[in-house]
This record gives C-alpha cells, sequence and structure tokens, in this order.
C-alpha cells in the first residue's frame, strides 16, 4: 500500500500520540510522523504500539481474510526463534535451505508431478509473488518458441478470467503483457473453457486458471481447459500452456477433493503457484512456485550469484527475507500430515456448508456459492430484502464481524455481494453466532421499512 507524507504543524494534536499511562512511564506526547529525539524504554514502547493495536479487528471475527490468524504455540516458538535466519543466504544457513527443498518436494507430489519430469520449485513471499515468477516463466517459454520460428515476439497477451486476483493485473503491466480478461455473464462467474479459447491466439503465452476465486470460493474447470487447449494446439501446431494459481485451492483441493484433475496430472499444466498462508496453515507470509519440470523454467531467468563465498541460484523478485515461515510450513508438514490437513480443512468445509445453509433459510438472501470448493462461499440479497449487502456487513460489525460487501467486476457490477472464509479457528458455535446476530440485522432493518438501502460498502476488497 502507497502513503503519503505528513506535513502537520508541530502545534497539531494529530502530530503526537498520547501516553495512556502518561503519568506512569513518561510526561511528553510522542511524535507519530517523525523520529522522536531520544529513544524510549521498551516497555513504553510496547505498551504505545500495543494501545493503538486495540483498535484493530477481532482477527477470530474475521471472515474477510484468507490469511492464517491462528497457529500452534510450537510454531509461534519456532517461528520466533528462526526470525534471523536470511532465507536467501542458504552457505550460512544450509538446513534451512534444506527444509525449503523438503518442502517443494512435499509439494511436487502432493500435485502428482510425474517422477520422470524432475519437478523444480521455490518458496517466495506469497502467492503473489510466485505468480509473478510463474508468468515470468511463461513469457520467456513463448518468445524463445516464437524467435526460433521466425516469427515476432512483441505482442504477447495473458489469457484469464476477470475474476483473478489484482496480482495478475499487476504482472500483465509490469511486464507488458496485454491481459485478456473472459468477462463475467449472466450467472457464470468464472472462466471457461469455451470462453477462453475464443481470446487466445499464437501470441497467447499461457491461460491461467483458478483453483479457488477470491469472488466466490469457486474452482475453475482446470481438465475442461486443459483438454479444450490440447485439441486447439494439435489443430495449430501452437504451444499454449496452462498455469493453475492455487492460491488458496492448492491447499485444499489434494486433501478435500483427491480425485479432481487440476494439477500435474493434466499434461498443460506447467506451473502451479500456492500461498502457504491461506489454507497452508501458516503465519504470512509464504508462498510456493512448483513448474512440472525443469525445462519449463529457462535457464536464463536464474541467476547464479557468489554470495559470502558459495553459489547461489535464485529466481526471486526479492532477495533478503526471512526463513521462519517456510521453517513454519516444514513444522506443519510434519505435525499435521496429510490426514492431519485433511480434518482441518473438512471442518472448516463443514462449518461453511452450514453457515451457508443457515444463511439461505434466513429468507432474505440468496447463495451464490456455497463452500463446497474451497470453504467460502458468497451471498447476496434478493427481492424480499429492504436492505444491502452494505448496510449488512456495517450492521454485523457493530457486533465485531468483518463479513466483507463488494461488487463483482465488469458485466456483472450490478451484482453485490457478502463473503464467508471459513477457515481454522472459525468453529460451528461461532457460525451459530453469526446466524443469530444475521437475523438481529434482518429484524432491525424489517423494523424500519422506510429503511433506505447504501449503494457503497467502507472499504473492504475481494
Amino acid at each position: 500500500m502507497l502513503h503519503g507524507q505528513k506535513n502537520l504543524h508541530p502545534s497539531d494534536p494529530e502530530s503526537f500520540i498520547t501516553p495512556a499511562y502518561g503519568g506512569r512511564f513518561i510526561q511528553e506526547p510522542v511524535p507519530k510522523y517523525e523520529m522522536p529525539g531520544e529513544g524510549l524504554p521498551p516497555k513504553v514502547a510496547y505498551n504505545l504500539i500495543r494501545d493503538e493495536l486495540i483498535l484493530d479487528g477481532n482477527s477470530r471475527l474475521n471472515l474477510a481474510t484468507f490469511v492464517t490468524t491462528w497457529m500452534e504455540d510450537e510454531a509461534r516458538q519456532l517461528m520466533s526463534e528462526t526470525f534471523d535466519k536470511n532465507m536467501i543466504d542458504k552457505d550460512e544457513y544450509p538446513q534451512t535451505a534444506e527444509i525449503e527443498l523438503r518442502c517443494t518436494n512435499m509439494l511436487s507430489k502432493l500435485w502428482n508431478s510425474p517422477a520422470e519430469e524432475n519437478a523444480v520449485g521455490c518458496s517466495t513471499i506469497g502467492s503473489s509473488e510466485a505468480a509473478m515468477l510463474g508468468g515470468m516463466a511463461l513469457k520467456w517459454n513463448w518468445r524463445k518458441r516464437r524467435e526460433a520460428a521466425g516469427k515476432p515476439a512483441d505482442k504477447p497477451n495473458m489469457v484469464m478470467g476477470i475474476n483473478v486476483q489484482v496480482c495478475w493485473e499487476k504482472f500483465c503491466r509490469y511486464w507488458e503483457i496485454e491481459p485478456r480478461f473472459v468477462p463475467m455473464e449472466g450467472d457464470r462467474y468464472c472462466l471457461t473453457a469455451e470462453e477462453a479459447l475464443k481470446l487466445v491466439d499464437e501470441n497467447t503465452i499461457g491461460v491461467v486458471v483458478i483453483m479457488g476465486s477470491t469472488f466466490d470460493g469457486r474452482y475453475e474447470n482446470v481438465k475442461e481447459v486443459n483438454d479444450a487447449l490440447l485439441k486447439l494446439n494439435s489443430e495449430t501446431g501452437w504451444e499454449v500452456p496452462i498455469h493453475v494459481d492455487a492460491a488458496s485451492g492448492g491447499f485444499v483441493a489434494p486433501f478435500l477433493q483427491p480425485d479432481l484433475e487440476w494439477d500435474f496430472r493434466l499434461p498443460l499444466v506447467k506451473s502451479i503457484n500456492t500461498s502457504g498462508h491461506k489454507f497452508g496453515l501458516v503465519y504470512p507470509g509464504v508462498g510456493w512456485i512448483i513448474w512440472r519440470e525443469k525445462a519449463e523454467l529457462p535457464e536464463e531467468l536464474i541467476f547464479h550469484c557468489n554470495y559470502l563465498g558459495g553459489d547461489l541460484p535464485n529466481f526471486a523478485l526479492n532477495f533478503s527475507r526471512p526463513g521462519n515461515q517456510v521453517v513454519a510450513q516444514y513444522y506443519n508438514f510434519l505435525r499435521l500430515g496429510h490426514e492431519g490437513y485433511r480434518e482441518i480443512h473438512q471442518t472448516s468445509q463443514d462449518v461453511a456448508l452450514h453457515l451457508s445453509s443457515g444463511i439461505a433459510k434466513l429468507g432474505p438472501f440468496d447463495l451464490i456459492s456455497d463452500g463446497s470448493d474451497i470453504p467460502v462461499f458468497a451471498f447476496t440479497t434478493n427481492e424480499t430484502a429492504n436492505f444491502s449487502v452494505f448496510d449488512i456487513s456495517n450492521k454485523v460489525r457493530e457486533r465485531g464481524w468483518l463479513v466483507p460487501a463488494y461488487t463483482f467486476p465488469k458485466n456483472r457490477d450490478d451484482l453485490a455481494v457478502l463473503r464467508c472464509v471459513c477457515k481454522e479457528g472459525f468453529t460451528r458455535d461461532m457460525a451459530e453466532m453469526l446466524l443469530g446476530d444475521l437475523q438481529h440485522a434482518i429484524d432491525y432493518f424489517t423494523s424500519h421499512p422506510q429503511h433506505t438501502p447504501q449503494t457503497k460498502g467502507s472499504g473492504f476488497h475481494h
């Protein structure tokens, strides 16, 4: 997030933090936007910051975020003990590097990478960086194919649904690629093979397919797109591949829908990104990118750095970064295993299905999805409601709930929804409490028949 400079007059009270316990610890207010001339005792600095953070929302009641908000004490302890490890310094911290290697191997096998194809991968700061690395490999490979065929390589495009996360729009803008978005129409909120193929041509570097849309939690049909592209490539001689954005679904589908073909079992799936700090159950920020075989990661994108006495092959947008999130991911893999992940995500999905069915029974709401893919669903108001989704979002916030309300993209921007992300820590009892608060909100608006529904919200993003 970008922030502008604050130029306040020193006499402006907004320029200072006023300590809550000034009489006990310090006498003078502390400047907000300038570094103080003298430091503070550690306890005072701690209390000042802690008191401000009280104003943040309660993460346990936050159904807006996909990001992990709880880990076991042992995981927290491991992370605390490894804050000082620099993930990039594999010569100084070789065992942390070994743990990263083990994690990429576990993920490649989880996603059914063919043993004979020698998958490669790495950790990243988050799934957005992982997505950009996958996109860069697609562009470089496409350009090499074009140049080898003696064809121009100056007009690359990428095909994806308009429901993609904003990182893909950033990628296309930063790397000068034409984004070709499949729009939403009617009740179709995701990319389909039929609509994708209308936009694919010889300059398409790849098609992005989402396993877990942030708008409504749906899986896009990767197999359908794979089969359609196989046929198109055969007819045209093109080699249009697939990148799967499995930011959420990469840690859900293998455990809840193991027979669903979306991963490296499909030949055109060349790379997959995921977010370890979403349903991978790690505090932010860690992401992962896996290529089905080494040939899919162009050698010219890999930097071999002479760093602290050793060769460091590196492909990343970041350099120095903490290694503790990778350690925490490995902790989860060992601690939970396949069955542990399945049980946690099955519980979250059971809660999501219970909550979505309960919301449907309240009357004024219609479900857009129900949480049967990833444990995330969206719902909207119907003609019986004298309120909007934005009214409901604001009303339940009075009780501490953070339930985002937002409109869908172009062509369906008339549709405004609420979304619930059900993850570890959000229990069935809490779902019952939310249902009760939704009913209270309905009763409130019913008792105010002259209410004018709000048409926009307070800043939630999908």
